[in-house]
């Protein structure tokens, strides 16, 4: 892995794998390519920006050109894939953005890596270099009270978002199939952990709760979630991109279902511990109003992680309760990070998402 190009690596799962990639393999170098959307934040790499083993640029993982400037400027060894558009709630409101960067953006990929790595001389299959393409378990659907996802589970998005990823996915296993291309597939669940873009359910309640906001919840707040902090998310992608079999999918979860409401009062329980009750003297708790639910929302997600733990060796080295903990402790120590994110359009898209509910 001389040259690794990680897209997407400004956002939340990508800046802590650029950080894991640089710590772990010092005899590589890191091209970081981002779009720098609403979601991707330079200053989550502030720390490394001056590594001569890593570069970043600026640009579309949709620039045909680009890409494969990239490939031949850089010569891209190995590529880790998270570039995409994956907030359910956005992909209602705007399907075509992420149609376009989930679907045809991995399309540009694989063409780009396809012309780079594939020749008669050399087939991919004795090829060293590898595509890890990272999706999601939603791709599996909803599942009932029972019963978790595993590699073989059929696909049944519910959500133009989760369906764009199920098409991605289908395409990564094709450009496999069909030209050689030695193609790798996690499908994690629900990540957590620093830098995470408070959109999302666990950032959003910790910047809300902090500053004595409502804490929207949809529906019943009973829809259940396994979750993974990031971290051993990173851990388990590196793994499978040294040691994972090509062609293979692994699945990435956290053993931690937990319903929404629970995550929401757990995150309001610490912080009354952390930094004391409201000013009015209620607890957090109080500021929790359930919403509307959103069209189609999954019940339940939850995963088997077991063939990347007896195939691999991995498995979650932090429990719930500590990388909670730890989330928390970094948003409290990071206000400058969530302020230069939460800007005008956030707070434009916040109140699209919830002021009606």
């Amino acid at each position: 892995m001389k040259c690794i190009l990680v897209t997407g690596g400004c956002g939340f799962i990508g800046s802590n794998f650029v950080r894991l990639l640089l710590r772990a393999l010092p005899e590589s170098r890191v091209v970081n390519l981002d779009k720098l959307t609403y979601a991707g934040n330079p200053a989550s790499l502030k720390d490394v920006e001056r590594d001569p083993r890593y570069k970043f640029v600026q640009g579309d993982i949709c620039d045909q050109d680009l890409v494969a400037k990239l490939f031949a400027d850089e010569q891209i060894s190995t590529v880790v894939h998270f570039a995409a558009e994956s907030h359910v709630d956005r992909s209602i409101s705007g399907p075509a953005e992420f149609i376009r960067t989930n679907i045809t953006g991995t399309f540009t990929l694989l063409e780009a890596a396809r012309a780079s790595w594939l020749n008669h001389e050399s087939p991919a299959t004795h090829h060293p270099s590898r595509f890890l393409h990272v999706s999601t378990d939603e791709v599996y659907g909803s599942l009932g009270d029972t019963g978790l996802f595993t590699e073989t589970t059929p696909y049944d998005p519910r959500s133009p978002y989760s369906a764009s990823k199920a098409s991605s996915d289908h395409l990564v296993s094709a450009y496999h199939h069909t030209y050689g291309l030695p193609t790798l597939m996690t499908n994690c669940s629900n990540n957590y952990g620093p830098y995470h873009f408070p959109e999302k359910l666990i950032p959003l309640i910790i910047n809300n709760a902090l500053g004595g906001k409502d804490l929207p919840v949809y529906g019943d707040g009973k829809n259940v979630r396994d979750w993974l902090y990031v971290l051993d998310h990173c851990a388990a992608i590196l793994t499978v991109l040294q040691k994972g079999e090509v062609g293979q999918t692994y699945n990435v979860g956290g053993n931690n279902e937990k319903q929404n409401i629970e995550i929401v009062q757990t995150v309001c329980d610490i912080l009354d511990q952390k930094v004391g009750l409201l000013p009015s003297g209620q607890p957090r708790r109080s500021l929790i109003k359930f919403v509307k639910d959103r069209p189609g929302h999954d019940r339940r997600y939850a995963i088997d992680a077991s063939k990347i733990k007896n195939e691999l060796g991995w498995e979650p080295s932090v429990t719930f309760e500590e990388g909670i903990l730890k989330t928390i402790d970094w948003y409290l120590e990071n206000p400058e990070w969530v302020a230069s994110v939460v800007d005008g359009s956030y707070q434009a898209y916040y109140q699209k998402m919830y002021g009606g509910r």
